[in-house]
């Protein structure tokens, strides 16, 4: 078992880390942490928070576990430090009020600009309406619990500037929450605290529509940054998508709460659409976990960058760990659309999907390039009674694979010349996984007939959907212990697929 600290998950009173699960995890009962030498908890997760420590403290952890039956030898030993005790900038005493009317913009980047290295910029109870703020290296934004950051309904609030908009350089609206254009890479940021940074996006959406100016901002947009911590906290409403991380590196989100959907009450949130969960785009070492989304589009959406433009940056998404993790509602966890700069390395485990359409979506139309690859969603259940969404050229089915993503007509015979436009996908592992949707199939699988998918595993899979397997334009297929079932039309149709192996 290999236990690691999880990227940039320090405060000064917690240490988060994640580990591995052994080969035969199936036989462990719990896992047992151990701090400096003793007993400290027992999970059945594979991620653990310690709270309560001692600031600037260096600690020792060990991983063991209890098995069914046999031995299992304990972890390595991690040691990891707390961070000091940071000295709080709050932001009332820089004039901020928290009466849900006053406009707080001035009041809040003053605090954020005094604050010193190290520092904490604090967020009292009540709800402080905001335009766009830029926080900086070395910092932390803690948002009390009972306390809004409450996003401005006006977009001149949020200024224009240059951003990734669907994959493309675009004029946009700042975010709520941003990094600066200039001054090169930062590094350690943190937004933490049990309360709310709510990006009045029905509000927003709307006026930024009508004043045409530039594309629509997101909630919170951090770019060329490396070590960023989110914790705790819940972010919702945003205007576009929701948490948007753009060339960073060494990210942890951990019990994030993100909604881009309903409220707390179960209210929609009107004229909101392509409100994206958390969106990694051309960014490494992303770990989410123990976090819950609510999406009306993708919960999870990895990214790299759109056709030429992203192919030219060749910045790929990679090593990606998505564990523990609930979503309800939207599209799953998605590789694509926009993937020009690749996407490797990516594992979803032991998540939860409720309502979701998809568990896994693997999206690499013609035309962008690049690879998706060494991707698996393992040990994954998702029960979907929702028929609002049709099966469509958006959406497919709980699995599905589509080189043909978004097009409205299309012939899956028809080859077209192999380029550096030509997308590829392989090595794709679904295993352990039950689901029953009532929308589309269970499972989709259409690659391109120049470009097959290649290498794709189901193992110990047990599917349900209005109709069931379709496999078009695929090398390699192996089927293990897989059950599909179809309410309509035959259980397993194929087309052009080679290397067929049921076990």
């Amino acid at each position: 078992m290999k236990l690691t600290l999880a990227p940039a998950a320090r405060t000064d009173s917690s240490l988060a880390v994640v580990w591995e699960k052994p080969e035969d995890a199936h036989k462990i009962e719990e896992y047992i942490l151990y701090l400096n030498g003793k007993e400290a908890a027992r999970v059945q997760e594979t991620d653990h928070t310690f709270e309560n420590l001692e600031p600037d403290t260096e600690y020792t952890i060990r991983l063991g576990a209890v098995p069914k039956e046999g031995f299992l030898p304990q972890s390595n030993l991690v040691t990891a430090r707390t961070r000091k005790k940071p000295q709080v900038f709050d932001v009332t005493g820089f004039g901020a009020v928290g009466d849900g009317k006053t406009l707080n913009t001035q009041a809040i980047q003053e605090a954020i600009d005094a604050c010193a290295p190290g520092g904490m910029v604090y967020v009292p109870e009540g709800v402080f309406v905001t335009g766009a703020l830029f926080l900086k290296s070395d910092m932390t934004l803690y948002v009390e619990k009972g306390g809004t950051l409450l996003g401005s309904g006006s977009p001149e609030d949020y200024p224009l500037m240059t951003c990734l908009y669907e994959g493309r350089k675009q004029l946009c609206h700042a975010a709520l929450i941003n990094t600066k254009e200039e001054g090169g890479r930062g590094h350690d940021i943190t937004i933490a605290g049990c309360g709310t940074i709510d990006g009045n996006g029905s509000v927003l959406l709307k006026a930024e529509l009508e004043a045409g100016k530039g594309r629509r901002g997101n909630l919170i947009c951090l770019r060329n940054t490396d070590d960023i911590y989110m914790k705790d906290i819940t972010v919702r409403q945003s205007p576009f998508w929701c948490v948007h991380m753009i060339y960073c590196s060494r990210i942890s989100m951990n019990r994030v709460t993100i909604n881009t959907k309903y409220d707390e009450k179960g209210n929609r949130y009107e004229g909101i659409f392509n409100g994206d969960g958390f969106d990694p785009d051309s960014c490494r070492e992303v770990f989410l976990f123990h976090s819950d989304i609510t999406s009306q589009d993708d919960c999870v959406a990895v990214k790299s960058g759109r056709d030429e433009e992203g192919r030219a940056v060749g910045l790929p998404s990679e090593k990606i760990r998505i564990t523990n993790c609930r979503f309800h509602s939207g599209f799953g966890v998605a590789m694509g659309s926009e993937m020009a700069g690749g996407v490797r390395d990516v594992l979803v485990q032991d998540c939860t999907f409720t309502d979701s359409f998809s568990i896994a979506s693997l999206k690499a139309p013609r035309g962008r390039g690049a690879c998706i690859e060494k991707i698996r969603y393992e040990s994954c259940r998702l029960v979907n009674r929702d028929e609002s969404i049709k099966s469509s050229k958006w959406f497919k089915g709980a699995l599905y694979l589509d080189c043909f993503y978004g097009e409205d007509e299309y012939d899956a015979s028809a080859f077209q010349p192999v380029g550096e436009t030509t997308s590829v996908i392989q090595d794709i592992e679904l295993k352990n996984i039950e689901l029953e949707t009532k929308e589309g199939h269970a499972v989709y699988l259409v690659g391109l007939p120049e470009s097959p998918a290649r290498r794709i595993c189901l193992e110990n899979v047990t599917a349900r959907g209005k109709w069931g397997l379709y496999a078009e334009n695929v090398e390699g297929l192996l089927l293990k212990n897989v059950s599909v079932e179809a309410e309509e039309g035959d259980d397993v149709r194929m087309k052009r697929v080679k290397g067929v192996v049921i076990r």
